[in-house]
């Protein structure tokens, strides 16, 4: 089946619009992935592989990291890891531990002086060349989604998160000082980002709840990253840009707040411990849902279950719009290839609208 990129039919279903089918939508599929599909290596380099990939696979977006910090783990590929590298060989030349550098492992502000001493101008260089440069590589009819945000995240990262728990309830003043510089960073990259007419949207990935709730309270969050998050949103509309999110956990409690920031589009209604069902039938109307084929399945599940998984998904959220089939996160190296497989042509197959599935 040959599939053509059609940028309208994600925006019809952002709008709770039937179109020919039901779009898929991810925010990062390994490159190992990508390359056996393809039968080829494809790498973070290669551009043309990834559009390549995107456009066959049956994808009407291509997203592209603009940000301090990669999707997933904090790779090579993040910004901060390379700033914060520099920072760690300057101060201590000789370190060959990466550990010294990896946010996972070390945080770096733990008090006002560290604020000050942090190379912020560094940080803020964020680079574009890939957005650029891909722009003459896209078929018609594809877009560009620039993946961007983790104000939270990084927040809390380059503090410790146990530190920045204890500075929230002592200091908040200080904290509020980090978000501000980090999210400062982030709205400047949005006018680069607004300049290019093949980026149709913002999608901001920033993990805000485990498994059984909000990682701060709801009201911190409000305070604190919703704020922030609000401003994006106006910025994206304003510019006739969609403004999407990621977070992993369950969101139940904040869902309104979330809608509230003018969100067209969330992913991906984490089914460790949310109900896609459930969340359609309660929000399901205000904001479009992405998801939810659950990464455990896409990793031991057999391909049968699989494609019932999938079936069921398109019964309870893809009738009337508003719904991206997807993954339960990301598609990562370790899920198995055939059964990534099974997800999107089981989408693609039974995806047509009016959906029949009983």
């Amino acid at each position: 089946m040959e599939l053509k990129p059609d940028f309208n039919r994600f925006l019809a279903a952002v709008r709770h619009q039937e179109t020919d089918r039901v779009p898929l939508g991810e925010i990062l599929i390994d490159y190992s992935v990508q390359s056996k599909f393809l039968g080829r290596t494809v790498t973070a380099d290669d551009l043309a592989g990834q559009v390549e990939f995107w456009s066959k696979a049956g994808y009407d977006f291509i997203p592209i990291t603009i940000s301090m910090m990669s999707p997933g783990k904090v790779t090579e590929e993040s910004k901060i890891t390379r700033v914060l590298k520099e920072m760690v060989l300057r101060e201590r030349p000789g370190t060959t531990d990466p550990k010294a550098w990896n946010l996972e492992m070390t945080s770096f502000i733990h008090e006002r002086a560290d604020l000050d001493k942090f190379p912020w101008e560094a940080a803020a260089d964020i680079d574009f060349s890939k957005l650029h440069a891909i722009k003459p590589l896209l078929p018609e009819g594809m877009k560009v989604i620039a993946i961007s945000g983790k104000i939270f995240t990084l927040t809390w990262m380059l503090m410790g998160f146990n530190n920045f728990a204890l500075k929230l309830a002592l200091d908040e003043s200080f904290v509020a000082e980090v978000f501000e510089r980090v999210a400062t960073i982030q709205f400047k990259a949005l006018e680069s980002i607004f300049a290019m007419d093949h980026v149709a949207g913002v999608w901001v990935v920033d993990d805000i709840a485990f498994g059984t709730g909000t990682m701060i309270s709801p009201a911190a969050l409000k305070k604190h990253v919703f704020s922030w998050y609000r401003k994006v949103g106006e910025r994206c509309h304003a510019h006739n840009r969609l403004f999407m999110m990621h977070s992993d956990g369950d969101l139940s409690a904040i869902m309104d707040e979330l809608i509230d920031m003018e969100l067209d589009a969330i992913q991906p209604i984490d089914p460790s411990c949310m109900d896609m069902a459930k969340v359609k039938k309660q929000w399901g109307e205000r904001i479009c849902l992405i998801g939810n084929v659950s990464n455990e399945l896409l990793r031991s599940a057999s391909t049968a279950q699989i494609e019932a998984r999938v079936k069921e998904l398109l019964r309870d959220a893809a009738p009337g719009g508003g719904f991206a089939l997807g993954s339960g996160n990301s598609v990562p190296n370790w899920a198995k290839f055939e059964n990534y497989m099974t997800m999107r042509e089981t989408c693609l197959k039974h995806g047509r609208y009016p959906i029949s599935i009983k």
